[in-house]
């Protein structure tokens, strides 16, 4: 049976984030509820394993939201 809690506080959905160097190559996947502390941490859709050391594809970032730091901003572009 459900607990009372899962009915009162939904949870938030994971998201997927990929970290990327100076250089702009992959370097690191992570699945969290809230984005990562650091620069370099950039929302994607969807995680590969075949993207790590490599630039991610356009197609993989996920659109900015208000949530995104200035430094995301600025990786995004």
């Amino acid at each position: 049976m459900p607990s009372l809690r899962s009915w009162l506080a939904p949870r938030r959905p994971i998201r997927m984030f990929a970290l990327l160097d100076e250089h702009g190559l992959c370097r690191a996947f992570r699945q969290s509820a809230q984005a990562p502390q650091g620069s370099g941490w950039i929302e994607v859709n969807q995680q590969q394993l075949g993207w790590l050391h490599k630039p991610l594809p356009a197609s993989a970032r996920s659109a900015p939201s208000a949530t995104h730091s200035a430094a995301t901003e600025a990786l995004l572009a």
